[in-house]
């Protein structure tokens, strides 16, 4: 017998005035979920595009986009129904059933059918409630009450931070993203210098969030552990290789995202999920104790939801080697390569209100790949030799870039540190002390069903505004100012080496959404 039809009988004794054929089509809805058969599901959808799919990630509005997120998930848990109850008697109806997932807890489905001219019942609106999460894995690896107490009082007393996976905290392994590289870890003697500062100056440590793969992605996408949820945009991608610290800092669990910023790490979370970001002058704050990927690129950067918490904890990590340089006018480029028509739309339209100069900047394709080769001959020389002895340990796109920075030869990197000195020198000529305005990143996040090829794409045309800072070692600064039809679009400021104050006192008075004076 139709496994449908039975369930559907089990529940009709609970439920006997439910119109004719809507338990049968609910019982063939469920057993398609479990199935993760996605022709029915689709079919079992109104074909409409204001269809809703609601859960705690957010709301997915039309057919089309509830289609392409459920493509990507990869089916839903395992659960069965505990109880199904429906109001209704005519052509529409609710269907409210208490889900029990294999793993525990309890959760709620609700969902508005309609009986369409072909006698069939389809969900006009879903909405899904799982059980509480007690531990999200995709975002934390480790997480405590608090996981490290203050050491001292400051600045930054009652403020909570979630420290990336690369950064060592005293009693804890670095794990990196890489469940092999974890293994073989011990657990470190003492912090890390930018998590000891900021504990000194009286921020807790909520735990230890999850990164991207020897932090070598700006996606967000881990295979091992999953891909977090980005609380801005529903079924996008959050950004990387910091998302566990950003989506940590965006869900409220932590005030503070400590992280790292090589090619634009701490910028494009920012950017794909509204929040502020910083990235320092490279050396202005101490990397003793953080794994590195790129020495020459690598900085510590912090993620925060208000500016003046990022100029108060990054004023701690600079302590001393502050610098006191100001910041000129600020600038924009011509042209924006690369950048989607409705990021450069919006770029462009707030710019213009801002009374933002124009400055024409060469085209950057050569600087960029001469960074891209630098890097990756300098991600091998870092775990190259680990990476032979663990073959596999590095998966997806992280794993093909590593396989790549293998085959970069000495001659190869010799080259592209002569073009990157030589573009150092050229950008340092073309800016002067003037804030150069760019947006953090190429379009707002791209969604997790976007195909490999483009997510590549928009991470190359993302690194061609990234990796401006990066081959200047100027500091960065993005901020959450700019909306798109999909999604936010941070703006960087890309100041002066040394001015990260003047950047951060400047970014303290600018209104989330509204224009900067010009």
């Amino acid at each position: 017998m139709n496994p449908a039809r039975v369930e559907a009988a089990r529940w009709r004794a609970d439920n006997p005035d439910a119109p004719a054929g809507l338990l049968e089509a609910f019982c063939a809805y469920e057993d398609a979920l479990m199935a993760d058969d996605l022709a029915v599901l689709d079919d079992l959808f109104a074909d409409a595009p204001g269809t809703l799919r609601g859960d705690p990630e957010g709301l997915l509005v039309g057919h089309a986009a509830i289609g392409a997120f459920r493509a990507v998930r990869g089916g839903a848990p395992a659960r069965t129904l505990a109880a199904v109850r429906v109001v209704g008697t005519g052509e529409t109806a609710v269907v409210v059933a208490v889900t029990e997932p294999t793993r525990g807890g309890h959760g709620l489905q609700t969902q508005a059918w309609r009986r369409g001219a072909d006698g069939a019942w389809r969900i006009d609106v879903a909405h899904v409630a799982p059980p509480p999460v007690t531990f999200d894995a995709s975002v934390w690896r480790v997480v405590g009450d608090p996981l490290a107490f203050p050491t001292g009082a400051g600045p930054l007393t009652g403020e909570s931070v979630a420290v990336k996976d690369l950064f060592a905290v005293a009693g804890h392994r670095v794990g990196a993203g890489v469940p092999a590289w974890l293994a073989e870890q011990e657990p470190a003697a003492s912090d890390s210098v930018a998590v000891a500062l900021l504990r000194q100056a009286g921020a807790l440590i909520r735990g230890i969030a999850r990164t991207d793969q020897f932090a070598y992605s700006l996606a967000g996408d881990n295979p091992h552990h999953g891909t977090p949820v980005n609380p801005a945009v529903p079924g996008a991608l959050p950004g990387g290789s910091s998302s566990g610290s950003a989506v940590a800092v965006s869900l409220g669990a932590a005030t503070i995202g400590l992280a790292t910023d090589t090619a634009g790490s701490v910028r494009v979370p920012a950017s794909y999920q509204g929040l502020w970001g910083w990235r320092p002058t490279h050396g202005g704050v101490p990397t003793g104790g953080l794994l590195p990927l790129a020495p020459d690129f690598d900085t510590v950067g912090l993620l925060t939801r208000e500016p003046d918490l990022l100029r108060r904890a990054a004023a701690v990590l600079l302590g001393d080697s502050a610098g006191t340089q100001t910041c000129g006018e600020r600038v924009r480029p011509a042209t924006l390569p690369g950048v989607a028509a409705s990021a450069r739309a919006a770029f462009e339209a707030w710019a213009d209100a801002a009374g933002l100069g124009i400055i024409e900047l060469p085209d950057l394709a050569e600087a960029a790949e001469a960074f891209r080769v630098h890097q990756a001959w300098q991600a091998w020389q870092a775990h190259g030799r680990w990476l032979t002895s663990h073959p596999g340990a590095v998966l997806g796109a992280a794993g093909q870039r590593f396989a790549a920075a293998a085959s970069v030869t000495v001659a190869e990197d010799r080259a592209a540190r002569a073009t990157l000195a030589r573009w150092r020198t050229t950008l340092d000529a073309t800016l002067g002390d003037a804030t150069l305005v760019v947006p953090s990143a190429a379009s707002a996040a791209p969604r997790r069903w976007a195909t490999p090829e483009q997510v590549d794409a928009h991470r190359a045309a993302t690194f061609g505004l990234t990796c401006i800072a990066g081959i200047t070692g100027r500091p960065a600064i993005s901020a959450p100012l700019l909306t798109t039809p999909t999604g936010p679009v941070g703006v960087s400021f890309i100041g002066p080496r040394a001015s990260d104050l003047a950047l951060l006192a400047e970014a303290a008075t600018l209104p989330v959404g509204v224009s900067p004076p010009g």
